[in-house]
């Protein structure tokens, strides 16, 4: 039977009720109602009728639907209301997989990862009530699977010292396919993020946390400060320098304090105003990559413990989550991270966002693991975001 278009949108959107009704999220029995069925009515000759109705009464056939005429022409009068009555019915007859089915097989193929994912757990319910995550719903599990895979192999690259890859070299080494990865941006950032509703990253941020590249980046540094690179010692040029993150070894000068920079606006602003002072200016160009930190860790390493370390990022759950990943660096090689200008009280109230609930809560769950037990008070008290620009 050919369906007919009308009447297969109008049933389409009679099944998405009753996905949501299934799911508890509406208690309403799922209809359409006259008004709904505007489209229908308006049709302007007896045979387009004909073939609407002969695809709903199709419908009714097979158990999906109830139809409810006209009460004075209940035989020929233009339908009134249609219910639905069995939402596995409807899916079928529309060649559909209903939503509790789609969820029960995301379950089964993607529960393998929550140990290691525990976000998976909130996708997975997400979707049980209807929603989806950057997009995506559970027809899209096989891009879950594959966005897993690609952090686990790039971790596992790591591990073995390799801290940075061309990002089609590794989609064709890992699916045969060297475009693969780059479809995976919004997945691999939730799946990294560790949060359904964190904000959406630029692909090069997320690709950079785990050493893929397109065009791998240089690392901004400013400061009246010398260092020793594979080839060259020399003072830093003003008002910063840009050079290979590999080829960075250690200081030859003793700078007053390292001040790491999430945002690129504000490391230019900061550089312009004190590359002549004796500390170092690092933008971490967002998260920053197995190979920035390798080589943060190598300036470090080259400091006294007692030397002040600094971050300064957004007053948001992903500058505290940077922050994070930072002070577990500097802590490896001897050294406290100590939070700078991220405190609620340096924001401007008109700066200020609210933020919500899950989102504070996640800012104080990174500055405790930053060791900002202080800080993180601060914030539930607080209860608001702001990025570094604005300060």
């Amino acid at each position: 039977m050919i369906m007919d278009a009308l009447a297969r949108g109008l049933l389409e959107k009679l099944l998405t009720s009753g996905n949501r009704s299934a799911a508890g999220v509406r208690s309403r029995q799922p209809s359409l109602t006259a008004s709904q069925l505007g489209a229908y009515r308006a049709l302007p000759s007896f045979q387009k009728k004909r073939a609407c109705e002969d695809t709903l009464l199709a419908a009714r056939s097979v158990g999906a639907i109830e139809i409810i005429r006209d009460r004075d022409n209940p035989e020929d009068g233009f339908i009134e209301r249609i219910n639905l009555a069995d939402v596995g019915a409807l899916a079928r007859f529309l060649g559909e997989i209903p939503l509790a089915d789609q969820v029960a097989a995301a379950d089964d193929a993607l529960s393998g990862l929550t140990a290691a994912y525990p976000v998976v757990t909130d996708i997975l319910q997400r979707w049980s009530q209807t929603g989806k995550v950057r997009g995506l719903g559970p027809r899209s599990l096989a891009d879950w699977r594959d966005s897993a895979a690609v952090i686990d192999f790039a971790r596992s690259r790591m591990e073995g010292g390799a801290i940075s890859l061309p990002i089609r070299e590794a989609s064709a080494a890992l699916f045969r396919d060297s475009k693969r990865i780059e479809r995976l941006a919004a997945p691999v950032d939730v799946l990294l993020s560790g949060a359904i509703d964190s904000p959406p990253r630029p692909q090069r941020e997320v690709w950079q946390e785990i050493g893929l590249f397109r065009e791998e980046q240089p690392v901004l540094l400013a400061g009246k400060v010398v260092v020793v690179r594979e080839r060259v010692t020399a003072l830093l040029d003003a008002p910063y320098a840009a050079f290979p993150a590999a080829t960075i070894l250690q200081l030859a000068t003793m700078p007053q304090m390292v001040l790491s920079i999430e945002n690129l606006t504000t490391f230019h602003s900061e550089a312009k105003r004190r590359c002549d002072d004796s500390l170092l200016l690092l933008y971490t160009g967002g998260m920053p990559s197995p190979a920035w930190r390798a080589m943060y860790r190598r300036l470090l390493r080259s400091l006294p413990g007692i030397l002040p370390v600094h971050h300064w990022g957004d007053v948001d759950e992903g500058g505290f989550r940077i922050a994070s990943a930072l002070a577990a660096e500097a802590l490896n090689v001897g050294h406290q991270l100590r939070p700078w200008s991220m405190h609620p009280d340096d924001v401007p109230e008109d700066q200020r966002r609210d933020a919500a609930d899950y989102t504070i809560e996640r800012m104080q769950r990174f500055a405790r693991q930053a060791g900002w037990e202080t800080l993180a008070d601060a914030i539930g008290q607080a209860r608001f975001t702001v990025e570094q620009e604005s300060l």
